[in-house]
Formats: C-alpha cells, sequence, structure tokens
C-alpha cells in the first residue's frame, strides 16, 4: 500500500533492548470528497509509522516533509489511562520517498531487501519534473 503526506513531527529514533533501531514518525494524509449537498468534506487520516531498515533516515524526516509511503498498515486499539477505548493506525514502512524542497527534489528510496543497513540510494536532481 501507498501512502502520501506530511509529517506532523520530527521523526525519531528508538534503540530497543535487542539493540535494534526503529524511526518512529507521524504522517498526516488529506482527502476530501463531495456530499450528497455538493459541499467539499475535508477529511485527514492520521498514521504511526514505523521503519527498521536503517535509522539514518530520520535526519531527513523532519516536520512538514511532503513524504509517499509504501508499507502496511495495521490497526491498533488500547485504553487510555482515562480509561477510555481508543484506536489508531499503525503504518509499517518499507520504503520511502521524500518530495519536495527548494530548487531541487531530493529522494531516498529505501526497501526492505537493503543490506548492511545503509540507505539504498539518495538521488539530487537540479530540475523538477513537473
Amino acid at each position: 500500500m501507498n501512502i502520501t503526506g506530511r509529517l506532523t513531527r520530527n521523526a525519531e529514533v528508538r534503540t530497543l533492548s535487542n539493540e535494534k533501531q526503529v524511526v518512529n514518525f507521524s504522517v498526516a494524509v488529506n482527502d476530501s470528497y463531495r456530499n450528497k449537498q455538493g459541499e467539499r468534506v475535508e477529511q485527514t487520516t492520521y498514521f504511526d509509522c514505523a521503519y527498521w531498515i536503517t535509522p539514518n533516515v530520520a535526519r531527513l524526516l523532519t516536520k512538514g516533509t511532503l513524504v509517499e509511503l509504501t508499507g502496511r498498515v495495521s490497526p491498533r486499539a488500547w485504553v487510555n489511562k482515562d480509561g477510555e477505548p481508543r484506536a489508531g493506525l499503525n503504518f509499517h514502512t518499507s520504503q520511502i520517498k521524500l518530495h519536495g524542497g527548494s530548487n531541487r527534489a531530493e529522494t531516498v528510496q529505501v526497501t526492505a531487501k537493503a543490506e548492511n543497513n545503509s540507505i539504498a540510494g539518495i538521488s539530487t536532481e537540479d530540475d523538477l519534473p513537473f
């Protein structure tokens, strides 16, 4: 599955007890449609994302960055500290593509097949294709 949205906060790297590292970040995906009355309805879906391949990508994932993610979605349900039931969506990210930038488009594509915990490829293009 692919989603495209903006980061709602800077990415954080967590180190687990087994020394594995995970990059956590949150993405807001905006969508709109017209209801029966013909009015435009805006809707935002939030995803809590986890990326396990390399922590090096965290420095590029800053608040407001437009990203295209490939991965899989899983629902999450829990009870908060006030005893209220809550629900959310996790996105297990296998590939990240950055969009935007000033006069350059910086793209980071990392797949689950990347070896030795390094970024598989970073390309910088002077001209945007659009």
